[in-house]
């Protein structure tokens, strides 16, 4: 059977600061989502045109708490440039909006991931975020990722509840051993947890007893079809990759960033040339399934991970 990939973005905006929030809006946006720079725009149209270029599916999870401040117009813009390309578009919640707003949406302050919050809470950020995404020009979302994975066993039942049946929050090297959903060890594979069918992001062994997530601005290309390969030869039937709109760009956001770019590149010709063997897929016609048996962690190779350490040092010297 092929490995179907996910190659999963997360869509966000952050201003410089909490401060001066509506001056600051436009500007972030245009970073978070354009990537101006001197050689073009390395947001999410590089990265759609990227993809675009190999025939590859993606699927965007995009925050959209902010639109309860700034409106739905820049949301649709958003959802329209990702739409126009051909992909899919799901939803991403990150609660640090929640206090940012003219009058806050809750009393108290909870705290900045979504597990913060009780179960009602949780529930109608869901459906803010959902009605929003819909008014902006996405009827159909069916999947849902937590910002910064902080979601728990109540987040699956809030989606359940609001007709969302997948999501791809759990990360095994972010937060997974506190979502509560862990069951005598790390999920590799697809489970149901709550009525939603869980999609952990997919990790590696680096080092001994150490894992790595597969986002393409934290491993190198090496240790990416390493990985892939590796999930494919142990029988895997998903592999969840994650990148963000910005990834393209350096730590500054104005310049892209030579290394990932080519990475990026890169894993998108190997994706393409083999695409009989790991299919890039979506959630909107995936049938999903809880994977049979008991899925084996995978390894990466040493040489490929001392690559991506003086690659990524090589990064930190060019920002």
């Amino acid at each position: 059977m092929p490995l179907n990939v996910f190659f999963t973005v997360d869509v966000e905006i952050w201003p410089e600061g909490w401060d001066r929030l509506d001056e600051r809006f436009p500007g972030a946006f245009r970073r978070y989502i354009y990537g101006p720079t001197g050689r073009g725009d390395y947001g999410l149209p590089m990265t759609l045109q990227i993809l675009n270029d190999h025939g590859l599916r993606g699927a965007f999870f995009i925050e959209a708490l902010f639109a309860l401040r700034f409106g739905i117009q820049p949301l649709t813009e958003i959802v329209g440039l990702i739409q126009g390309a051909g992909h899919e578009v799901h939803l991403h919640l990150h609660p640090e909006w929640v206090d940012k707003l003219e009058q806050p949406l809750f009393p108290k302050r909870r705290g900045h991931l979504m597990r913060s919050f009780s179960l009602d809470e949780q529930s109608r950020l869901i459906q803010w975020g959902l009605s929003h995404l819909r008014a902006a020009g996405a009827p159909q979302v069916k999947a849902f990722r937590a910002g910064g994975y902080g979601f728990n066993a109540e987040t699956l039942q809030a989606l359940a509840a609001n007709g969302v049946a997948m999501d791809t929050s759990y990360n095994p090297c972010v937060r997974g051993e506190t979502s509560g959903i862990e069951k005598g060890g790390k999920l590799w594979q697809a489970v149901q947890v709550e009525g939603v069918y869980e999609y952990p992001v997919s990790a590696f062994e680096d080092w001994p007893g150490h894992f790595r997530p597969a986002q393409l601005a934290a491993a190198s290309y090496g240790e990416l079809t390493k990985a892939l390969v590796a999930a494919e030869q142990s029988g895997w039937e998903s592999f969840v990759m994650v990148s963000h709109g910005f990834e393209l760009l350096d730590r500054t956001r104005t310049r892209p960033d030579p290394i990932v770019v080519q990475r990026f590149r890169r894993l998108c010709r190997f994706l393409e040339r083999h695409r009989d063997l790991y299919p890039t897929q979506g959630f909107l016609e995936l049938a999903p399934r809880i994977f049979p048996g008991e899925p084996q962690p995978i390894q990466s190779n040493v040489a490929y991970t001392v690559f991506r350490v003086l690659e990524q040092a090589s990064r930190r010297v060019l920002a």
